[in-house]
């Protein structure tokens, strides 16, 4: 499959500082920032500055320099929200979206790092008989 990567979306004006944001954490390959519509009292986007729409793109595509700091950087929020379990944290969710039917509204793969409540379960749970 082909990806064609929109260099117009929000996050790629972000990446070239067209558009502020509230930085968390900046790396060579990532960048951090609080969402502008926080759905949680922690609510931290995770982008790579590289082009890719979704995570199986970035999965497929990134340099395992770009997965690795990616991954890392996604800890390091963690630790600096204080959410990380066993760590004095609560705990968090992870969030990728994909596509239409994972309703991704940006086409810039993005991970949504959300903690500081009790978040509910993801899906209802299967009726047991």
């Amino acid at each position: 499959m082909a990806y064609e990567y929109d260099d117009q979306n929000i996050f790629a004006k972000i990446l070239r500082g067209e558009i502020p944001n509230s930085t968390v954490l900046e790396t060579e390959h990532c960048l951090a920032f609080r969402d502008i519509t926080p759905l949680a009292p922690d609510h931290v986007l995770v982008i790579p500055k590289g082009p890719y729409v979704t995570y199986d793109h970035f999965a497929l595509e990134a340099s395992a320099a770009e997965i690795v700091d990616f991954t890392r950087t996604i800890g390091k929020v963690c630790d600096m929200l204080g959410v990380r379990p066993g760590f004095d944290g609560d705990g968090f969710r992870l969030i990728v979206n994909s596509g239409t039917n994972g309703v991704q509204e940006v086409p810039h793969m993005h991970t949504h790092i959300m903690a500081g409540r009790w978040l509910g379960h993801m899906l209802p749970s299967a009726k047991q008989d």
